[in-house]
């Protein structure tokens, strides 16, 4: 089957719009021509501001002027991940999609749906002509995934709408309120090398599902960086280890899927048996129910790269297994909510420079300041450097504003059950636009999407039909002003 014809029709063609062009965080030039000449066609006021956010506004329909104004809101850019096997320029190609049952996904890399489907929703909105709304203010951000940087650079006084609609959830039955902030947490240090004074191992981790870093953390998955940490940590029992390089996961919001490091050892067949095929033993057989495809290699190699020495190696070792990586507190308010956790990211050792990236998330901001402080001290202990960088505040709910009350009342009588009310763990740029727009009623909500910021992304087709619908009640139903 074709996306164009799927139902809504008008949601999968502008999707398939938006998702030939190339729109990798940081990199959205394309993309933002494209919206802002998407406005343009259609004879609206388009505008992009300093940052490069793309605000494109549209009267109200006949009869609605009296009700509130709205801001509908999507970020353009997407998380460029893809599986090993898989040739492909995420700046210079559009995604690759294809139909599975009642399923959207793409050919071995992340699908976009995240927040491409939102951003379809607004195109599909701004186009009609027989879809009842009041005036309306589309803001589409940029560089969501990688820093909030569109949401950060919106100034006060750029919208006017009293209700945002932020569309950028991904269970269809969820009702968004709240939202975790977010920090970068950056460790880094360079290190003299000297020859490798050993024999070469080579030892990878892969075939893990990988997923968002902030919906997922709960869920313990794998993460490849840990993973890689175990095993050199379980090596240093017997062995005086020489790192030589590390390259593992890639993205601060995506949980790590694979990892690889290349290491000096003194007798690499008696590291191999002795030393790690326990440890590795031990967590294939802890991840059998959960991470299937869970790969681990440790074979002998060769590098004519430099090492670093074996006092430097332990240091680095030792920080690895001693990093905070998952829910480090659940919300004693919130049923069943993380409250703050953190992303052991990507780990670089290269030529003597080593990066670890982290993100830590948190609803309440002591907390998040706390597990940034616990990742600085394991890493201040070793000698290393930390930075911080790129925090954004949480979303504090507000379950009885009138907007969450209203569209509760929708759901509930459109589709027979109650929605649930909540708030998640991921970063929504709510909380970002509501620092500079306090009086603005917000509300996030959006179609079940499965595996987000991985190449397994996909879109639920019925599940985007029942939003497209409960999308038009909402618009139709804002209240009085």
């Amino acid at each position: 089957m074709e996306l164009s014809n799927i139902e809504p029709q008008i949601i999968w063609k502008n999707f398939s719009k938006f998702n030939a062009v190339p729109r990798p965080s940081k990199k959205e030039e394309k993309v933002i021509a494209f919206i802002k000449e998407f406005g343009e066609n259609l004879g609206l006021e388009t505008t992009v501001d300093e940052v490069g956010n793309v605000i494109i506004k549209k009267p109200a329909t006949p009869g609605m002027e009296n009700r509130k104004s709205i801001v509908m809101q999507s970020h353009l850019d997407m998380v460029c991940q893809k599986n090993n096997d898989v040739n492909f320029d995420f700046e210079t190609q559009g995604i690759q999609m294809e139909v599975d049952g009642d399923w959207v996904k793409a050919k071995g890399t992340t699908l976009g749906a995240d927040n491409g489907l939102g951003v379809a929703t607004i195109m599909s909105v701004l186009e009609s002509s027989d879809i009842p709304h009041p005036d309306l203010e589309a803001l589409f951000t940029i560089d969501e995934e990688t820093g909030m940087t569109g949401a950060l650079g919106l100034k006060p006084g750029q919208l006017t709408g009293q209700i945002l609609l932020n569309l950028d959830t991904e269970e269809d039955d969820e009702i968004d309120i709240g939202c975790a902030g977010g920090i970068d947490v950056t460790i880094y240090q360079n290190y003299p090398t000297e020859a490798a004074s050993g024999q070469i191992v080579r030892i990878e981790v892969k075939g893990l599902q990988g997923g968002h870093s902030g919906m997922d953390i709960h869920k313990g998955f794998g993460n490849a960086n840990v993973i890689l940490g175990r095993i050199l940590y379980k090596g240093l029992t017997n062995e005086n280890i020489q790192l030589i390089s590390i390259d593992g996961g890639s993205l601060r919001n995506a949980i790590p899927r694979e990892a690889v490091a290349l290491v000096s050892v003194r007798n690499s067949a008696e590291f191999i048996d002795n030393v790690t095929e326990g440890i590795k033993k031990e967590i294939l057989e802890e991840f059998a129910s959960i991470e299937a495809g869970l790969q681990i290699n440790i074979e002998n190699s060769t590098s004519s790269d430099k090492a670093l020495s074996q006092e430097d190696s332990k240091k680095i070792i030792l920080v690895l297994k001693s990093l905070h990586n998952g829910v480090y507190r659940m919300s004693p308010d919130v049923q069943d909510l993380v409250e703050s956790s953190n992303n052991v990211a990507r780990v670089e050792l290269k030529e003597g420079g080593l990066k670890i990236l982290n993100l830590s998330r948190s609803s309440v901001d002591s907390s998040k300041d706390s597990v940034a402080e616990q990742l600085k001290s394991v890493a201040e202990l070793a000698g290393m450097n930390v930075e911080f960088s790129g925090s954004y505040p949480g979303w504090k709910p507000k379950p009885g504003s009138e907007i969450v009350q209203m569209m509760e009342k929708i759901y509930t009588e459109k589709f027979t059950e109650k929605p649930h009310v909540v708030a998640c763990h991921a970063g929504l740029e709510c909380g970002i636009i509501g620092a500079n727009y306090p009086e603005m009623e917000m509300v996030s909500y959006g179609p079940t999407i499965r595996g987000a910021h991985s190449p397994d992304e996909k879109a639920n087709i019925s599940s985007t039909q029942k939003f497209w619908s409960f999308t038009k009640d909402i618009l139709a139903n804002i209240p009085l002003k």
